[in-house]
C-alpha cells in the first residue's frame, strides 16, 4: 500500500506536497519522494528511504521549485525495499514524465517482456510502477510528436488500461504540460480530486485519501471513477474522460478495515462510520454466540480499532477503556518489512495500563489479525497486567489468502488462520475466547451508506475480481513476499550498500 498526491497550482507547491505526504504517512513508511516542475519544464526530484520528515530537509525543500508536482510514500508490496525503487519514477522520453503509483499490476512479467522486445524500453528496477510508467510513456509517444493535448493523453491512457491488469491509482506529471491521474477499471485503489481558490484562480489536487485534501484546505470534489482519467494542465484547466469500460466497481475493503485514516471518505463512504458499524455487527454476533459473556471492559488495540471498539461497547453496554498507551514514534507494525522487526517493535510501540486489566475479563478489539505476531504479544501483555480472562475480537474475518492488488499480505503459510479453525487460532493466540467478524456483516457495515455492487474481499474469500489470478501467479507472488525471501533480499542489499560505501 502506498500514498500518492499531485498538485497543480498558481504558487509554489513544495510545502503543500510535503504536508500532504505527512498526512498520508500511515499508508507507507519505507520511502518518500517529491518531484516538482517549474515554468520552463524542468523537473526537481528528491526521494529517499525513510519517513517524510527524515527524507526532506530545508535544503531539499528549497530546491523543489515549481507550481506543480507529485509525491509518493511507499511501503513495498513485493520483493525488497531499495532506494532504486523509491518513487516517483522518471523517464525523459517523450517530453519527460514522472509517475507515482499505488497498487500492484498482476501482469508485470508479461509487460516487462513486451517493453523490452517490442517497445525497446529499458527497465532499471523490479518495480511494477516503473513498468506502468514506461507503458504510459510508450503509448503517449505513439499518440503525438509535439506537446500532447488532452485528447492525446486520454487516448494513451485508454491503451494503458488495455495493456495493464491489476490495481492501480496513478498520478503522473508531464514536463511543461500538466498532471494526469487515473484509476483501474475496478476502482480497487482509491484516489480523490479536490479544488481550492488561490487569489481568484483555482488550484487542483489529487490524493489517495480525502484527509489530505481536507487538511491542506482544499474542497473535496469527488473520487476519480473506475477507468476514468483526469488531466489538469499547467494553467489549471480541468479535463476528464472515461478511458476504460468500467467493470463492476470493487474497491478494496481492507482500506476501510485498516489502511485508510478514519477521517477519510472513500467512494462516498465514511471510514469512521464504517468501522463503527463493524463494532455493531460484532456486538450482534457476540450476543448470538456468547450472550453470557461476562465481559468487564472493552479495550481497543490502538489506533484503527477504536471506532469499532467504542461502538461495540455501546451496543453491549460494557465499559470502554483505553488500556494501552502507544508510542507515536514507532511505525505501524503491519507494514514493517520482515517478521523480526515486527516482533521487536510491538512492545516498544505499546505499553499496558495495569489498572484497566487487573482481575477483569477483558475483550481486546483489533481491526484484523494477519500473522498473529502482534496479537500474541498483546495478549501476553494483557495477562501480565493481571487480566483474569482475555477475549479477543477481530473486526474483520480471518485472513486466509494473499492480497495481489497492492497490500503486502504475506505467504498464506505465514497467516495465523492458515489451516486453522477459530478454536485452533484462539489456542495459538493464547486467548480464552475468540470472535471474528463474518464477511457478510463486514460488507454490510462498509456498504451501508452507498450501494456499491461489490468489494475486493480476496484476502478473506480467495475470490480475485480481475479474473487473471491462478495458482502459478500466487506461487510467484508468494516467492517475492514471504519473510524469508525479504530477509535474504535485505541482507544482499546491506552487503551491496557496504560495498558501495567502502
Amino acid at each position: 500500500m502506498c500514498g500518492i498526491i499531485g498538485i497543480v497550482g498558481h504558487s509554489e507547491v513544495n510545502q503543500a506536497l510535503y504536508d500532504g505526504l505527512t498526512v498520508l504517512q500511515h499508508r507507507g513508511q519505507d520511502a518518500a519522494g517529491i518531484v516538482t516542475c517549474n515554468e520552463e519544464g524542468k523537473f526537481y526530484l528528491r526521494k529517499a528511504n525513510g519517513l517524510v520528515k527524515d527524507v526532506f530537509h530545508t535544503r531539499h525543500m528549497r530546491n523543489l521549485n515549481g507550481n506543480m508536482g507529485i509525491g509518493h510514500i511507499r511501503y513495498p508490496t513485493a520483493g525488497c525495499s531499495t532506494l532504486a525503487e523509491a518513487q516517483p519514477f522518471y523517464v525523459n522520453s517523450p517530453f519527460g514524465i514522472a509517475l507515482a503509483h499505488n497498487g500492484n499490476l498482476t501482469n508485470t512479467k508479461t509487460l516487462k517482456e513486451e517493453l523490452f522486445q517490442a517497445d525497446r524500453r529499458h527497465l532499471n528496477t523490479d518495480s511494477d510502477s516503473e513498468v506502468l510508467l514506461n507503458v504510459l510513456a510508450h503509448e503517449l509517444q505513439k499518440e503525438c510528436d509535439l506537446t500532447p493535448t488532452a485528447e492525446n493523453i486520454f487516448n494513451a491512457v485508454k491503451k494503458v488500461h488495455h495493456r495493464c491488469k491489476g490495481a492501480y491509482a496513478v498520478v503522473a506529471m508531464i514536463a511543461g504540460v500538466g498532471i494526469v491521474a487515473f484509476r483501474d477499471p475496478y476502482g480497487i485503489r482509491p484516489v480523490v480530486i479536490g479544488k481550492g481558490e488561490n487569489n481568484g484562480k483555482f488550484d487542483y489536487i489529487v490524493a489517495s485519501e480525502s484527509v489530505a485534501i481536507d487538511t491542506l484546505g482544499y474542497d473535496l470534489i469527488r473520487d476519480i471513477e473506475p477507468g476514468e482519467c483526469v488531466f489538469i494542465d499547467k494553467e489549471s484547466n480541468f479535463y476528464s474522460e472515461q478511458c476504460a469500460e468500467p467493470e463492476v466497481m470493487s474497491p478494496c475493503i481492507f482500506e476501510y478495515v485498516y489502511f485508510a485514516r478514519p477521517d477519510s471518505i472513500i467512494d462516498g463512504i465514511s471510514v469512521h462510520r464504517s468501522r463503527s458499524r463493524m463494532g455493531s455487527k460484532l456486538a450482534e454476533k457476540i450476543l448470538r454466540e456468547n450472550p453470557n459473556h461476562g465481559i468487564d471492559v472493552i479495550i481497543p488495540i490502538p489506533d484503527t480499532s477504536r471506532s469499532a471498539a467504542l461502538q461495540l461497547s455501546y451496543d453491549l453496554g460494557v465499559q470502554y477503556q483505553e488500556g494501552f498507551i502507544k508510542n507515536r514514534y514507532i511505525g505501524r507494525t503491519f507494514i514493517m518489512p520482515g517478521q523480526t522487526q515486527r516482533k521487536k517493535s510491538v512492545r516498544q510501540k505499546l505499553n499496558a495500563i495495569d489498572i484497566e486489566f487487573k482481575d477483569k475479563t477483558v475483550l481486546l478489539v483489533d481491526d484484523s489479525i494477519v500473522r498473529g505476531t502482534t496479537s500474541q504479544q498483546i495478549v501476553e501483555m494483557a495477562r501480565e497486567a493481571g487480566a483474569r480472562m482475555v477475549y479477543f475480537a477481530s473486526a474483520a474475518p480471518p485472513v486466509r489468502y494473499p492480497n495481489v492488488y497492492g497490500i503486502d499480505m504475506p505467504s498464506p503459510e505465514e497467516f495465523i488462520a492458515h489451516d486453522r479453525n477459530v478454536t485452533q487460532i484462539a489456542e495459538e493466540l493464547g486467548v480464552d475466547w475468540l470472535v471474528y467478524q463474518d464477511l457478510e456483516d463486514l460488507i454490510d457495515a462498509v456498504n451501508d451508506e452507498k450501494n456499491i455492487a461489490s468489494f475486493d474481499t480476496s484476502c478473506f474469500d480467495g475470490q480475485y475480481i480481475t479474473g487473471d489470478i491462478d495458482e502459478s501467479y500466487l506461487y510467484y507472488i508468494d516467492a517475492l513476499r514471504n519473510d524469508n525471501s525479504k530477509q535474504l533480499a535485505e541482507k544482499i542489499n546491506a552487503v551491496i550498500e557496504l560495498h558501495n560505501n567502502a
